[in-house]
């Protein structure tokens, strides 16, 4: 076994703090990945506080995992000591099911093994990157190009993935009205993401302090939706509205900017149910939508956009022993736009 040092919180009552534990050898599909950065995804906090579903504790969070390759097992073909490597919100799947033969893992007809806060195939229990190391097989590990910054690569593993793939899916581009509601960790990709795919994207806040930050990310446009003239400026007219934002909200209100035949994507997970009004649909067939993260081959993809055309997440890098504090920042919208954990702190 190998030992690993990580910060993990033992119950929902309590802070993350120190805690060592062991990981599995090396097997012979296996790339083990010396993790450098790894970032703080609002659904890490959702989870040690077992406010989506009951958790597996100790729990170690983090998804968002970047680093070097230190081993690979005999078998291992696409990577080699001294790579740079990431892994994002899955570590396994069935790999045989529709979904996965279709390069959809994320859908895995027989659920995916998540990075952490789950059972692996054998039952045992999952630990994520707030740690020095992981093991992961080698369909799970991600190519990491040289040519961007490590640590500002990290969210792209989660916040970029979440955003890139519904704009994919749903071929948002040239000629298309995107609005992104929110501007935080996702909101500030999917502009990053709409912008670069040709579309005119527009920022849907409640924050008139955000316009500048939001044209500064390449936004065209921004409506402060607590202004009902604003508001009313813009009712019918967005082909897609990418919708990021993890609390309750009014959806009927959003469903009305959508134009004839226009799609609210959800990405944001609200720990309430979304309450949505028949009529909000059935007036001009309007559609509300889900996507998850993306599957193995769109998120090495996806990292392959960013090294071409130079996008990265907006980070501030911070020490781990800071990550209790960066949470209660976090729910206050008080970063730019995604906290990443410098291991080298742990």
């Amino acid at each position: 076994m190998i030992q690993a040092k990580a910060y993990a919180a033992q119950t929902p009552e309590t802070d993350l703090a120190p805690w060592e534990f062991e990981r599995r050898d090396v097997g012979p599909h296996d790339v083990q990945i010396e993790i450098h950065y790894c970032g703080v995804c609002h659904s890490d906090l959702h989870q040690i506080k077992d406010e989506w579903f009951p958790g597996v504790f100790p729990m170690v969070p983090g998804h968002e995992i970047v680093g070097k390759v230190v081993q690979v097992g005999a078998h291992v073909k696409k990577f080699k000591a001294g790579d740079l490597a990431g892994v994002g919100c899955m570590v396994d799947s069935c790999q045989v099911c529709e979904n996965c033969k279709d390069g959809l893992e994320q859908y895995c007809l027989e659920g995916n093994t998540q990075t952490y806060n789950n059972l692996d195939r054998s039952g045992v229990p999952t630990y994520g990157g707030y740690s020095n190391t992981i093991v992961v097989r080698e369909e799970f590990v991600l190519s990491v190009s040289d040519k961007l910054p490590l640590a500002a690569t990290a969210p792209l593993l989660c916040a970029g993935i979440t955003t890139y793939s519904p704009l994919r899916h749903w071929k948002v581009g040239k000629g298309h009205k995107l609005a992104v509601l929110g501007l935080g960790g996702l909101g500030h990709m999917g502009v990053k993401f709409g912008v670069a795919f040709g579309a005119e994207v527009t920022v849907l806040s409640t924050s008139a302090s955000k316009e500048q930050a939001a044209k500064d990310l390449g936004a065209h446009h921004f409506v402060v939706t607590s202004d009902p003239e604003q508001v009313k400026a813009v009712k019918g007219s967005f082909d897609f509205i990418l919708d990021t934002v993890s609390a309750v909200h009014d959806m009927d209100l959003y469903l009305s900017l959508l134009r004839t035949n226009g799609t609210l994507i959800n990405v944001g997970v609200p720990t309430e149910p979304y309450s949505v009004q028949p009529f909000s649909l059935l007036t001009g067939r309007r559609s509300m939508a889900g996507s998850g993260i993306g599957g193995i081959a769109e998120t090495q993809e996806m990292l392959d956009f960013c090294a071409e055309y130079n996008i990265v997440s907006d980070i501030e890098l911070i020490d781990i022993k800071d990550i209790t504090a960066s949470y209660a920042r976090m729910l206050k919208g008080d970063v730019r736009y995604r906290f990443v954990i410098d291991m080298a702190t742990l």
